[in-house]
């Protein structure tokens, strides 16, 4: 069973959706204990960091989402969900993250229309179950105005390319998180879902 959190934010429709049309079975739930006894845990993601990093201890999160990724348990981060992993956001201020992942989320500086809204490409950078059949430089769609910097540049999965090159999902383990969304990329969104539902099941 995956766990999909409900925090209060995110887009738990299309992620449903998503799921539902491939068949996993999925709870919805904030419910600390339900998140622990999962065997996969799906963190969403739609709003601004401080404010979804607020709901996460308003809800009592914190403490489960690290001890499931510290237990290396199929996680996956979708937008936002990526980006509070990092240890501080940079938007409206700066606001502490989960610190799963060492980094900083920071605002696109460049003469492009932001947030970036739309179909883009992904370059594969590391070879890892979640893409695994996923073609180089697939479209998949965003809708972002900030991206992850990692400090640690291997746990690079993809980079994609917005007036400059930037990471667009990270793999460490069964931790894999993408700054687009895979519930509304199509086909190629609903393989990698289909890829992380395979690391769930294995």
């Amino acid at each position: 069973m995956i766990a999909l959190i409900d925090y209060g934010m995110g887009n738990l429709g299309s992620v449903s959706n998503a799921l539902r049309y491939e068949g996993s079975e999925f709870e919805v739930t904030s419910d600390p204990r339900v998140i622990a006894d999962a065997d996969g845990v799906i963190l969403p993601g739609v709003g601004a960091f401080g404010d979804c990093m607020a709901n996460l201890r308003e809800y009592d999160l914190v403490d489960v989402i690290r001890e499931v990724i510290d237990a290396d348990k199929p996680f996956m981060g979708i937008c936002l969900g990526l980006q509070l992993l990092f240890s501080v956001g940079e938007e409206m201020g700066v606001y502490e993250g989960l610190d799963v992942i060492k980094g900083r989320v920071i605002r696109f500086d460049h003469d492009l229309k932001i947030p970036q809204i739309g179909w883009n490409q992904i370059t594969i950078r590391q070879d890892c179950p979640q893409l695994a059949g996923v073609p180089d430089d697939s479209y998949v769609y965003f809708v972002h105005s900030y991206y992850v910097v990692p400090e640690d540049e291997s746990i690079i999965a993809t980079t994609t390319d917005y007036g400059y090159e930037f990471c667009s999902s990270i793999r460490r383990g069964n931790l894999f998180a993408c700054q687009f969304h895979p519930e509304k990329s199509h086909t190629v969104g609903l393989h990698i879902l289909r890829n992380f539902i395979g690391t769930v099941d294995a």
